[in-house]
Protein backbone atom coordinates (compact mmCIF):
# COMPACT_ATOMS: atom_id res chain seq x y z
CA UNK A 1 0.00 0.00 0.00
CA UNK A 2 1.10 3.03 -1.04
CA UNK A 3 0.88 6.76 0.70
CA UNK A 4 -1.17 9.66 -0.64
CA UNK A 5 0.49 11.59 -3.62
CA UNK A 6 -0.89 14.54 -1.94
CA UNK A 7 -0.95 15.70 2.02
CA UNK A 8 -4.39 16.50 2.95
CA UNK A 9 -4.79 19.96 3.32
CA UNK A 10 -3.71 21.57 7.16
CA UNK A 11 -6.80 22.82 8.87
CA UNK A 12 -8.00 26.30 8.37
CA UNK A 13 -6.92 28.49 10.87
CA UNK A 14 -9.46 31.28 12.12
CA UNK A 15 -7.95 32.88 14.73
CA UNK A 16 -5.41 34.89 12.68
CA UNK A 17 -8.40 36.31 11.34
CA UNK A 18 -10.08 36.57 14.72
CA UNK A 19 -8.83 40.18 15.57
CA UNK A 20 -10.15 41.37 11.80
CA UNK A 21 -14.21 40.72 12.07
CA UNK A 22 -16.54 41.86 15.01
CA UNK A 23 -19.21 40.22 15.39
CA UNK A 24 -22.33 42.47 16.47
CA UNK A 25 -23.59 41.36 19.92
CA UNK A 26 -27.12 39.60 19.66
CA UNK A 27 -30.10 42.14 19.88
CA UNK A 28 -31.26 43.50 23.47
CA UNK A 29 -27.37 42.34 24.71
CA UNK A 30 -25.55 44.76 26.32
CA UNK A 31 -22.53 45.96 24.70
CA UNK A 32 -19.37 45.60 26.35
CA UNK A 33 -17.22 48.77 26.91
CA UNK A 34 -19.24 51.48 25.05
CA UNK A 35 -20.02 53.21 27.84
CA UNK A 36 -16.28 53.55 29.70
CA UNK A 37 -16.45 56.85 28.53
CA UNK A 38 -19.74 58.37 29.48
CA UNK A 39 -19.05 59.43 32.77
CA UNK A 40 -20.10 57.92 36.67
CA UNK A 41 -23.80 58.23 35.55
CA UNK A 42 -26.48 60.57 35.96
CA UNK A 43 -27.42 59.46 39.91
CA UNK A 44 -23.22 59.69 40.93
CA UNK A 45 -23.31 62.89 38.91
CA UNK A 46 -26.68 63.87 40.59
CA UNK A 47 -25.24 63.37 43.71
CA UNK A 48 -21.80 65.03 43.18
CA UNK A 49 -23.62 68.27 42.10
CA UNK A 50 -25.45 68.43 45.69
CA UNK A 51 -22.64 68.02 47.64
CA UNK A 52 -20.94 70.88 45.70
CA UNK A 53 -24.31 72.62 46.29
CA UNK A 54 -24.07 72.61 49.73
CA UNK A 55 -20.37 73.20 50.43
CA UNK A 56 -20.13 76.43 48.00
CA UNK A 57 -23.68 77.67 49.81
CA UNK A 58 -21.58 77.10 53.02
CA UNK A 59 -18.54 79.05 51.84
CA UNK A 60 -20.71 81.81 51.38
CA UNK A 61 -20.54 82.70 55.04
CA UNK A 62 -16.93 83.35 55.17
CA UNK A 63 -18.00 86.04 52.06
CA UNK A 64 -20.43 87.37 54.22
CA UNK A 65 -17.38 87.76 57.21
CA UNK A 66 -15.38 89.62 54.75
CA UNK A 67 -17.90 91.92 53.93
CA UNK A 68 -18.98 92.77 56.83
CA UNK A 69 -14.80 93.77 57.62
CA UNK A 70 -13.47 94.94 54.48
CA UNK A 71 -16.48 97.09 53.15
CA UNK A 72 -16.06 100.74 53.74
CA UNK A 73 -18.19 102.37 56.04
CA UNK A 74 -20.70 104.87 55.32
CA UNK A 75 -21.10 108.12 58.10
CA UNK A 76 -24.23 109.36 59.12
CA UNK A 77 -24.76 112.11 61.60
CA UNK A 78 -28.04 112.29 63.75
CA UNK A 79 -29.02 115.86 64.99
CA UNK A 80 -32.25 116.49 67.22
CA UNK A 81 -35.36 118.85 66.70
CA UNK A 82 -37.33 119.14 69.73
CA UNK A 83 -38.46 115.52 70.46
CA UNK A 84 -37.85 113.97 66.59
CA UNK A 85 -34.99 113.15 65.19
CA UNK A 86 -33.19 113.35 61.92
CA UNK A 87 -30.28 111.27 60.28
CA UNK A 88 -28.48 112.79 57.45
CA UNK A 89 -24.94 111.74 55.67
CA UNK A 90 -22.16 113.11 56.71
CA UNK A 91 -20.20 113.26 53.17
CA UNK A 92 -22.71 113.91 50.38
CA UNK A 93 -20.44 113.61 48.03
CA UNK A 94 -18.71 110.33 49.34
CA UNK A 95 -18.19 107.06 47.35
CA UNK A 96 -18.10 104.81 50.63
CA UNK A 97 -22.00 103.47 49.55
CA UNK A 98 -20.35 102.56 45.93
CA UNK A 99 -17.61 100.99 47.88
CA UNK A 100 -19.27 98.66 49.59
CA UNK A 101 -21.33 96.87 46.86
CA UNK A 102 -17.65 97.00 45.20
CA UNK A 103 -16.20 94.86 48.02
CA UNK A 104 -18.91 92.34 47.56
CA UNK A 105 -18.66 92.20 43.95
CA UNK A 106 -14.89 91.70 43.71
CA UNK A 107 -14.63 89.23 46.54
CA UNK A 108 -17.94 87.60 45.37
CA UNK A 109 -15.85 86.90 41.80
CA UNK A 110 -12.64 85.63 44.25
CA UNK A 111 -14.73 83.06 45.92
CA UNK A 112 -16.23 81.87 42.70
CA UNK A 113 -12.64 81.54 40.39
CA UNK A 114 -12.02 79.74 43.40
CA UNK A 115 -14.77 77.45 43.73
CA UNK A 116 -14.98 76.98 40.29
CA UNK A 117 -10.97 75.58 40.18
CA UNK A 118 -11.85 73.28 43.16
CA UNK A 119 -15.07 71.76 41.49
CA UNK A 120 -12.73 70.90 38.32
CA UNK A 121 -9.83 69.81 40.81
CA UNK A 122 -12.22 67.23 42.58
CA UNK A 123 -14.68 66.12 39.31
CA UNK A 124 -12.14 66.70 36.47
CA UNK A 125 -15.12 66.00 34.25
CA UNK A 126 -17.77 68.55 33.22
CA UNK A 127 -21.34 67.98 33.14
CA UNK A 128 -25.27 69.52 33.45
CA UNK A 129 -25.37 68.45 36.64
CA UNK A 130 -22.43 69.95 38.15
CA UNK A 131 -22.46 72.85 36.78
CA UNK A 132 -25.96 73.02 37.91
CA UNK A 133 -24.91 72.51 41.41
CA UNK A 134 -22.24 74.98 41.03
CA UNK A 135 -24.39 78.01 39.62
CA UNK A 136 -27.03 77.04 42.46
CA UNK A 137 -24.34 77.24 45.43
CA UNK A 138 -22.64 80.06 44.04
CA UNK A 139 -25.92 82.36 44.34
CA UNK A 140 -27.30 80.88 47.21
CA UNK A 141 -23.83 81.63 48.92
CA UNK A 142 -24.30 85.42 47.94
CA UNK A 143 -27.47 85.55 49.64
CA UNK A 144 -26.12 83.68 52.56
CA UNK A 145 -23.17 86.52 52.28
CA UNK A 146 -25.55 89.02 51.98
CA UNK A 147 -27.89 88.24 54.84
CA UNK A 148 -25.14 87.44 57.52
CA UNK A 149 -23.54 91.45 56.25
CA UNK A 150 -26.23 92.97 57.09
CA UNK A 151 -26.75 91.19 60.06
CA UNK A 152 -23.65 91.84 61.66
CA UNK A 153 -23.42 95.13 60.53
CA UNK A 154 -25.08 98.01 62.13
CA UNK A 155 -28.29 98.40 63.50
CA UNK A 156 -31.31 99.38 60.50
CA UNK A 157 -33.06 101.46 63.17
CA UNK A 158 -30.87 104.58 62.65
CA UNK A 159 -33.02 106.49 64.90
CA UNK A 160 -32.29 104.68 67.48
CA UNK A 161 -28.94 104.10 66.48
CA UNK A 162 -28.60 108.31 66.61
CA UNK A 163 -30.42 108.38 69.72
CA UNK A 164 -27.73 105.67 71.61
CA UNK A 165 -24.62 108.25 69.94
CA UNK A 166 -25.74 111.62 70.92
CA UNK A 167 -26.72 114.46 68.73
CA UNK A 168 -23.66 115.31 66.07
CA UNK A 169 -21.99 112.17 66.43
CA UNK A 170 -20.86 110.27 63.29
CA UNK A 171 -21.67 106.26 63.59
CA UNK A 172 -22.11 104.10 60.49
CA UNK A 173 -24.98 103.45 58.39
CA UNK A 174 -26.55 100.13 58.03
CA UNK A 175 -24.99 97.47 55.18
CA UNK A 176 -26.51 97.58 52.43
CA UNK A 177 -26.04 96.19 48.90
CA UNK A 178 -27.52 98.33 46.61
CA UNK A 179 -26.98 96.76 43.75
CA UNK A 180 -28.57 93.35 43.78
CA UNK A 181 -26.85 92.28 40.67
CA UNK A 182 -23.77 91.76 42.62
CA UNK A 183 -25.20 88.64 43.48
CA UNK A 184 -24.87 86.68 40.61
CA UNK A 185 -20.97 87.81 40.34
CA UNK A 186 -20.54 84.22 42.44
CA UNK A 187 -21.64 82.21 40.10
CA UNK A 188 -20.93 83.76 36.84
CA UNK A 189 -17.43 83.54 37.94
CA UNK A 190 -17.83 79.85 38.78
CA UNK A 191 -19.52 78.56 36.05
CA UNK A 192 -17.05 80.71 33.22
CA UNK A 193 -13.82 79.40 35.39
CA UNK A 194 -15.21 75.74 35.78
CA UNK A 195 -15.92 75.98 32.05
CA UNK A 196 -13.14 77.56 30.76
CA UNK A 197 -10.70 74.97 32.76
CA UNK A 198 -12.91 71.71 31.52
CA UNK A 199 -12.44 73.11 27.67
CA UNK A 200 -9.18 73.10 27.92
CA UNK A 201 -7.81 70.28 30.24
CA UNK A 202 -10.51 68.26 30.67
CA UNK A 203 -11.02 64.76 29.13
CA UNK A 204 -11.89 64.28 24.92
CA UNK A 205 -14.36 62.44 23.85
CA UNK A 206 -13.04 58.87 22.26
CA UNK A 207 -13.76 58.13 18.50
CA UNK A 208 -16.92 56.09 18.52
CA UNK A 209 -16.42 52.19 17.10
CA UNK A 210 -19.17 50.67 16.03
CA UNK A 211 -20.02 46.81 16.40
CA UNK A 212 -19.27 44.42 13.41
CA UNK A 213 -16.70 46.90 11.89
CA UNK A 214 -14.22 45.01 9.70
CA UNK A 215 -10.98 47.51 9.36
CA UNK A 216 -9.68 47.62 6.33
CA UNK A 217 -6.26 46.06 5.29
CA UNK A 218 -3.43 48.31 4.31
CA UNK A 219 -2.67 48.56 0.33
CA UNK A 220 0.48 46.67 -0.79
CA UNK A 221 3.37 48.29 -1.38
Amino acid sequence: MTAPLNPPPPPHDHSANAHQVRQAPPAGAPMAGAYEEDGPGMKTEAREAAVITVLVTVCGALLGLLWWRLAPHVPLVGDQSGNSWVVYLKDTEGEQAVGVDGTFTLLALAFGAVSGLAAFLWRRRGGVPLVVGLALGGLLGSLLAWRLGVWLGPTSDVIAHARAVGKGVTFPAPLRLGAKAALLSWPFAAVLVHLGLTALFGPRDPEPQHPGEVPLAPAPQ
